[in-house]
């Protein structure tokens, strides 16, 4: 899990990362968390909802459509890769976001690791 490098989030548990990215939470240690996700089929997003949130692209698919059906959810924006996830979450200190480990680099601070 990455956020901007000027964000103030020093960590989180993967229990509080899987209920960012359900929309069960929206703030950490006082800071407000959009979630930015991957494009379906990416292999970092099937590993982070498979290792982290416990649920397949069908099971996704399944609980967003209820929450946005009834106005309880809004799924988290979709940007596309590695890099395109680095890109818009390096000038945002909102945002969080997966990427694989092998891309990180200096535009983002690292706070969960699996």
């Amino acid at each position: 899990m990455v956020v901007s490098k000027n964000s103030t989030i020093g960590s989180i548990s993967a229990d509080d990362v899987s209920k960012v990215f359900l929309g069960k939470k929206k703030e950490h240690e006082g800071v407000r968390m959009l979630p930015i996700d991957q494009s379906e089929g990416a292999n970092a997003r099937h590993e982070f909802y498979r290792k982290i949130v416990n649920k397949s692209e069908s099971q996704l698919k399944s609980y967003w459509s209820r929450l946005i059906f009834t106005g309880k959810g809004q799924a988290p924006q979709v940007v596309g890769s590695n890099d395109d996830v680095k890109s818009i979450i390096s000038n945002n200190p909102n945002l969080i976001g997966y990427i694989d480990s092998s891309a990180v680099d200096a535009s983002v601070k690292v706070i969960y690791r699996q």
